[in-house]
């Protein structure tokens, strides 16, 4: 009985260290090839504190996703900052908005485009759409499908370019597979490489949320771009103008 109680203490313990040491960022479950992936890039909000960008711009990271705004109201303290030092140390830069399911997408799509500015350079902007700190509520899915590409339209009306889709497993199944034919996907696995996504390749993972980056006070989230400088080239120039525009029920 004894040893019985020692060796689930045991194994206690190492199951421990092992969430520890992850969450720390010592270890993770992807390592994209480098090869195959050589664009690479982070995404940061206020939650990562004071980011040294020159540090950053050291570590051969080509581009960074920067948060903007989250809701109809909530506006990141550190976005003003950390965009303009983004553009001095030379990064490709991009917004992104955390879409909530409890406000309308007119009134989050005023929210975003009154903080960020005019770039014609940047990369698209990015919907972050995940249940992981979204509202309680989960309305139904034609509700938020309205809500969604209402924000799309006039956030794509607004900066010349056709939003990229942030998404995860989990909100992907349940609000948008089969409804988002005409977005870009950025996806969320950090578990796995994922493949195509309603038949269709991803332009942005997200493998990792545990990463320890130089100039970075808390471990932040890594990502890779699928395709080659001139695929990279055409994501940061191709206006709306020239994107597939929405079909069916997308406005």
């Amino acid at each position: 009985m004894k040893r019985i109680i020692a060796a689930v203490t045991a194994f206690g313990l190492i199951v421990a260290l092992a969430a520890l040491t992850f969450f720390l960022g010592y270890w993770r479950f992807n390592y994209p090839s480098a090869e195959k992936y050589q664009i690479r890039g982070i995404d940061v909000s206020h939650h990562q504190g004071e980011i040294d960008w020159d540090r950053i711009a050291r570590e051969g990271y080509r581009f960074v996703y920067i948060k903007a705004t989250e809701g109809g109201d909530f506006k990141d303290p550190r976005f003003q900052r950390n965009w303009a030092e983004a553009k001095r140390v030379g990064l490709i830069r991009g917004a992104y908005h955390f879409f909530t399911f409890c406000k309308p997408g007119v009134e989050q799509a005023s929210n975003f485009t009154s903080v960020v500015p005019e770039d014609s350079e940047a990369l698209p902007p990015v919907i972050d759409f995940e249940f992981v700190g979204n509202c309680r509520e989960r309305p139904p899915r034609k509700a938020v499908l309205v809500e969604l590409f209402a924000y799309a339209k006039l956030v794509r009306e607004k900066c010349g370019k056709d939003p990229i889709l942030y998404v995860t497993r989990a909100a992907h199944s349940q609000y948008l597979e089969g409804e988002i034919d005409d977005y870009r996907i950025w996806i969320r696995d950090i578990f796995r490489q994922p493949g195509r996504i309603d038949g269709k390749q991803w332009v942005i993972w997200q493998y990792a949320d545990n990463v320890r980056i130089n100039g970075v006070p808390r471990p932040g989230d890594q990502n890779v771009f699928y395709g080659g400088e001139q695929d990279f080239l055409l994501l940061r120039t191709l206006s709306a103008n020239h994107a597939v525009r929405p079909q069916n029920n997308h406005p």
